[in-house]
Protein backbone atom coordinates (compact mmCIF):
# COMPACT_ATOMS: atom_id res chain seq x y z
CA UNK A 1 0.00 0.00 0.00
CA UNK A 2 1.14 3.14 -0.56
CA UNK A 3 1.81 5.48 2.26
CA UNK A 4 0.53 8.97 2.00
CA UNK A 5 2.23 12.01 0.40
CA UNK A 6 0.99 15.02 2.81
CA UNK A 7 2.70 14.37 6.22
CA UNK A 8 3.78 16.66 8.75
CA UNK A 9 7.89 17.73 8.65
CA UNK A 10 7.81 16.37 12.11
CA UNK A 11 6.30 13.11 11.95
CA UNK A 12 8.13 11.32 9.11
CA UNK A 13 11.57 8.93 10.13
CA UNK A 14 15.20 9.73 8.24
CA UNK A 15 16.65 6.93 6.16
CA UNK A 16 18.93 6.01 8.94
CA UNK A 17 15.91 5.31 10.87
CA UNK A 18 13.90 3.34 8.43
CA UNK A 19 14.41 -0.69 7.86
CA UNK A 20 16.86 -0.89 5.13
CA UNK A 21 13.89 -2.32 3.28
CA UNK A 22 11.70 0.34 3.28
CA UNK A 23 13.86 2.72 1.98
CA UNK A 24 12.57 4.18 -1.04
CA UNK A 25 15.49 3.11 -3.78
CA UNK A 26 15.46 -0.63 -1.98
CA UNK A 27 11.34 -0.83 -2.30
CA UNK A 28 11.21 0.37 -5.82
CA UNK A 29 14.35 -2.68 -7.13
CA UNK A 30 11.51 -5.03 -4.84
CA UNK A 31 8.07 -3.62 -5.80
CA UNK A 32 9.07 -1.36 -8.69
CA UNK A 33 8.27 2.35 -9.06
CA UNK A 34 4.00 1.67 -8.58
CA UNK A 35 4.66 0.43 -4.86
CA UNK A 36 6.45 3.92 -3.75
CA UNK A 37 4.37 7.18 -3.33
CA UNK A 38 4.71 10.91 -5.00
CA UNK A 39 7.10 11.91 -2.52
CA UNK A 40 9.03 8.74 -2.19
CA UNK A 41 9.43 9.43 -5.99
CA UNK A 42 10.56 12.59 -5.59
CA UNK A 43 13.01 11.20 -3.17
CA UNK A 44 14.97 8.91 -5.70
CA UNK A 45 15.04 12.10 -7.81
CA UNK A 46 16.34 14.50 -5.24
CA UNK A 47 19.13 12.01 -4.09
CA UNK A 48 20.19 14.13 -0.70
CA UNK A 49 18.79 16.29 1.77
CA UNK A 50 20.26 18.89 3.69
CA UNK A 51 21.72 19.30 7.44
CA UNK A 52 18.66 20.05 8.65
CA UNK A 53 16.21 17.25 6.81
CA UNK A 54 16.45 14.04 5.42
CA UNK A 55 15.25 13.88 1.93
CA UNK A 56 12.17 12.38 2.75
CA UNK A 57 11.72 15.37 4.64
CA UNK A 58 12.59 17.56 2.04
CA UNK A 59 9.90 15.91 -0.61
CA UNK A 60 6.85 15.40 1.36
CA UNK A 61 7.32 19.53 2.55
CA UNK A 62 7.75 20.63 -1.23
CA UNK A 63 4.88 18.26 -2.37
CA UNK A 64 3.02 20.38 1.00
CA UNK A 65 4.15 24.11 -0.65
CA UNK A 66 3.35 23.52 -4.28
CA UNK A 67 0.03 21.77 -3.73
CA UNK A 68 0.86 18.01 -4.96
CA UNK A 69 1.70 16.67 -8.56
CA UNK A 70 -0.45 19.40 -9.63
CA UNK A 71 1.24 22.01 -8.47
CA UNK A 72 4.46 21.03 -9.07
CA UNK A 73 3.82 20.50 -12.65
CA UNK A 74 3.29 23.99 -12.94
CA UNK A 75 5.84 25.36 -10.67
CA UNK A 76 8.59 27.66 -12.68
CA UNK A 77 12.09 26.87 -12.10
CA UNK A 78 12.03 30.20 -9.99
CA UNK A 79 9.03 28.88 -7.90
CA UNK A 80 11.36 25.74 -7.08
CA UNK A 81 14.51 27.12 -6.01
CA UNK A 82 12.70 29.79 -3.87
CA UNK A 83 11.74 26.69 -1.90
CA UNK A 84 14.22 25.99 1.23
CA UNK A 85 16.41 22.91 0.40
CA UNK A 86 15.91 23.43 -3.28
CA UNK A 87 18.63 24.90 -5.40
CA UNK A 88 18.98 25.14 -9.24
CA UNK A 89 20.56 21.83 -9.67
CA UNK A 90 17.63 20.09 -7.89
CA UNK A 91 15.01 21.78 -9.95
CA UNK A 92 16.75 21.13 -12.94
CA UNK A 93 16.11 17.63 -12.18
CA UNK A 94 12.78 17.87 -11.36
CA UNK A 95 11.60 20.04 -14.05
CA UNK A 96 13.42 17.41 -16.52
CA UNK A 97 11.69 14.47 -14.91
CA UNK A 98 8.39 16.12 -15.40
CA UNK A 99 9.37 17.07 -18.96
CA UNK A 100 10.15 13.44 -20.00
CA UNK A 101 6.82 12.26 -18.68
CA UNK A 102 5.14 14.61 -20.69
CA UNK A 103 6.52 13.98 -23.71
CA UNK A 104 6.74 10.09 -22.96
CA UNK A 105 2.93 10.25 -22.91
CA UNK A 106 2.73 11.92 -26.16
CA UNK A 107 5.20 10.01 -28.22
CA UNK A 108 3.66 8.04 -30.99
CA UNK A 109 3.58 3.92 -30.20
CA UNK A 110 5.90 1.80 -31.80
CA UNK A 111 2.78 -0.20 -32.74
CA UNK A 112 -0.83 1.79 -33.42
CA UNK A 113 -3.18 1.51 -30.57
CA UNK A 114 -6.99 0.47 -30.86
CA UNK A 115 -9.69 1.67 -29.36
CA UNK A 116 -12.34 -0.64 -28.19
CA UNK A 117 -14.22 1.11 -25.36
CA UNK A 118 -14.13 5.09 -23.68
CA UNK A 119 -11.65 3.59 -21.35
CA UNK A 120 -8.84 2.99 -23.90
CA UNK A 121 -9.57 6.94 -25.49
CA UNK A 122 -9.23 7.54 -21.88
CA UNK A 123 -5.91 5.59 -21.16
CA UNK A 124 -4.14 7.04 -23.55
CA UNK A 125 -4.42 10.35 -22.76
CA UNK A 126 -5.64 10.41 -19.03
CA UNK A 127 -2.10 11.15 -17.42
CA UNK A 128 -0.95 13.87 -19.92
CA UNK A 129 -4.63 15.66 -19.55
CA UNK A 130 -5.44 15.45 -15.75
CA UNK A 131 -3.15 17.95 -15.10
CA UNK A 132 -3.87 20.57 -17.37
CA UNK A 133 -4.59 24.12 -15.50
CA UNK A 134 -7.08 25.03 -18.62
CA UNK A 135 -9.68 22.72 -20.77
CA UNK A 136 -7.42 21.19 -23.94
CA UNK A 137 -10.03 19.90 -26.97
CA UNK A 138 -8.07 16.79 -28.48
CA UNK A 139 -9.47 14.59 -31.31
CA UNK A 140 -7.70 11.10 -31.44
CA UNK A 141 -8.19 10.40 -35.46
CA UNK A 142 -8.90 6.62 -36.47
CA UNK A 143 -9.12 3.95 -39.63
CA UNK A 144 -11.27 1.64 -39.76
CA UNK A 145 -10.08 -1.12 -37.79
CA UNK A 146 -10.56 1.35 -34.87
CA UNK A 147 -6.26 1.76 -34.64
CA UNK A 148 -5.32 5.46 -33.43
CA UNK A 149 -3.39 7.06 -37.00
CA UNK A 150 -3.37 10.66 -35.32
CA UNK A 151 -4.31 13.07 -32.76
CA UNK A 152 -4.43 17.04 -32.97
CA UNK A 153 -5.09 19.94 -30.38
CA UNK A 154 -8.01 21.45 -31.62
CA UNK A 155 -7.73 24.73 -29.06
CA UNK A 156 -6.86 25.21 -24.99
CA UNK A 157 -9.61 27.53 -23.52
CA UNK A 158 -12.82 27.49 -22.42
CA UNK A 159 -15.10 25.07 -24.37
CA UNK A 160 -18.24 26.62 -26.28
CA UNK A 161 -19.73 25.65 -29.89
CA UNK A 162 -18.03 28.88 -31.27
CA UNK A 163 -14.28 28.02 -30.61
CA UNK A 164 -15.20 24.43 -31.18
CA UNK A 165 -15.94 24.50 -34.62
CA UNK A 166 -16.39 21.41 -36.55
CA UNK A 167 -14.43 22.57 -39.74
CA UNK A 168 -11.21 22.47 -37.13
CA UNK A 169 -11.86 18.93 -36.10
CA UNK A 170 -12.96 17.37 -39.50
CA UNK A 171 -10.66 19.27 -41.36
CA UNK A 172 -7.63 16.67 -39.77
CA UNK A 173 -10.07 14.14 -40.08
CA UNK A 174 -10.32 14.72 -43.99
CA UNK A 175 -6.36 15.15 -44.13
CA UNK A 176 -5.29 12.02 -42.36
CA UNK A 177 -8.36 9.87 -44.65
CA UNK A 178 -9.97 9.06 -40.70
CA UNK A 179 -12.98 6.53 -40.70
CA UNK A 180 -13.97 8.25 -37.30
CA UNK A 181 -13.13 10.80 -34.59
CA UNK A 182 -12.86 10.41 -31.02
CA UNK A 183 -12.99 13.86 -29.00
CA UNK A 184 -11.64 14.62 -25.58
CA UNK A 185 -11.51 17.59 -23.41
CA UNK A 186 -10.23 17.68 -19.64
CA UNK A 187 -12.03 19.17 -16.75
CA UNK A 188 -9.12 21.32 -14.88
CA UNK A 189 -11.50 21.13 -11.65
CA UNK A 190 -10.97 17.57 -11.35
CA UNK A 191 -14.97 16.44 -11.81
CA UNK A 192 -15.90 15.39 -15.37
CA UNK A 193 -19.53 15.57 -15.29
CA UNK A 194 -20.20 17.25 -18.45
CA UNK A 195 -21.80 20.75 -18.67
CA UNK A 196 -24.62 21.72 -21.27
CA UNK A 197 -22.00 23.30 -23.39
CA UNK A 198 -20.52 19.58 -23.30
CA UNK A 199 -23.34 18.07 -24.46
CA UNK A 200 -24.13 20.70 -27.25
CA UNK A 201 -20.92 20.52 -28.65
CA UNK A 202 -21.23 16.83 -28.90
CA UNK A 203 -24.17 16.96 -30.62
CA UNK A 204 -23.10 19.14 -33.13
CA UNK A 205 -19.83 17.46 -34.01
CA UNK A 206 -22.22 14.19 -34.35
CA UNK A 207 -24.48 15.87 -36.73
CA UNK A 208 -21.82 17.17 -39.09
CA UNK A 209 -19.79 14.06 -38.79
CA UNK A 210 -22.75 12.33 -40.09
CA UNK A 211 -23.29 14.79 -43.03
CA UNK A 212 -19.51 14.18 -43.64
CA UNK A 213 -19.47 10.21 -43.45
CA UNK A 214 -16.68 10.28 -41.00
CA UNK A 215 -17.92 8.84 -37.58
CA UNK A 216 -17.55 11.07 -34.18
CA UNK A 217 -17.50 7.44 -32.04
CA UNK A 218 -17.12 9.24 -28.83
CA UNK A 219 -16.70 12.52 -26.97
CA UNK A 220 -14.55 11.73 -23.55
CA UNK A 221 -14.27 13.97 -20.79
CA UNK A 222 -11.04 13.79 -18.87
CA UNK A 223 -10.82 14.16 -14.72
CA UNK A 224 -8.29 14.03 -12.48
CA UNK A 225 -8.13 10.01 -12.34
CA UNK A 226 -11.55 10.02 -13.99
CA UNK A 227 -13.83 9.84 -17.02
CA UNK A 228 -17.00 10.32 -18.86
CA UNK A 229 -18.26 8.72 -21.99
CA UNK A 230 -20.78 11.26 -23.23
CA UNK A 231 -21.66 8.16 -25.60
CA UNK A 232 -22.14 6.13 -23.15
CA UNK A 233 -23.99 7.54 -20.90
CA UNK A 234 -26.28 8.36 -23.36
CA UNK A 235 -26.29 11.70 -24.51
CA UNK A 236 -25.32 11.04 -28.41
CA UNK A 237 -28.59 11.50 -30.59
Amino acid sequence: MKQKDLLSEDNYPTLRDMPETDRPRERMMQAGPGALSNAELLAILLRTGSAEESVLKLSYRVLNEVGGLRGLKSTSFEELTALKGIGPAKALLLMAGLELGKRMSGAPPSERITIRSPKDAADVMMEEMRYHTQEHFVCLYLNTKNHIIGRETIFIGSLNSSIVHPREVYKEAIRRSSASVICLHNHPSGDATPSREDIDVTRRLQEAGRILGIELLDHVIIGDGQFYSLKEKGHFA
